[in-house]
């Protein structure tokens, strides 16, 4: 299967490979520059760096990226990386994924995340195995509520330090 970028107004979403996750754990960026990719200011952020670990353990699942693993979110205009987006692995028995992002502190609140997460969210419902999409966020987590709730997620529960959101197909 050969995964296709998912375009959107000002977006590229890329999939992760175990290339390009190693490189940013190298910090060595040489190789994503010559790729033809820039780094957003700040990019790779704590979060990022504490992500690909988990973006790895899924690209080894499977033998190349299917798509419900990890994706950069990349301005498409200036080829500059500025956070991910991604599933935790193939949907369950359910057709369930789990979405979450991060974006870059100097790339916030110019709503990236909400398109990132529509063109993903399009193309899982694009695929006939996905049926429900969950989400969670932390409670003090504002500007998550207000993107998963623009999004149409419905909140299904909360418990001490987290708020779950689900979205049907």
């Amino acid at each position: 299967m050969n995964l296709k970028n998912i375009i959107t107004d000002r977006l590229l979403l890329i999939p992760f490979t175990k290339e390009i996750a190693n490189i940013i754990l190298s910090d060595d960026f040489t190789k994503l520059i010559e790729m033809g990719f820039h780094l957003g200011k700040g990019y790779p952020d704590e979060e990022t760096l504490d992500t690909i670990p988990k973006i790895l353990n899924n690209l080894n699942l499977v033998q190349e990226p299917t798509g419900f693993e990890s994706w950069m979110i990349v301005l498409k205009e200036e080829m500059t990386i500025i956070g991910d987006i991604g599933f935790k692995g193939k949907p369950n028995h359910l057709g369930a994924v789990d979405i979450g992002y991060g974006i870059i502190d100097s790339e916030r609140k110019k709503g990236y995340a909400s398109e990132a997460s529509r063109g993903l969210i399009k193309w899982a419902f694009s695929n006939s195995e996905v049926t429900l999409i969950t989400a969670k966020c932390l409670l003090e987590n504002i500007y998550s509520s207000k993107i998963l709730t623009k999004l149409n997620f419905n909140e299904v529960g909360r418990d001490n330090e987290m708020i779950h959101w689900e979205l049907l197909n």
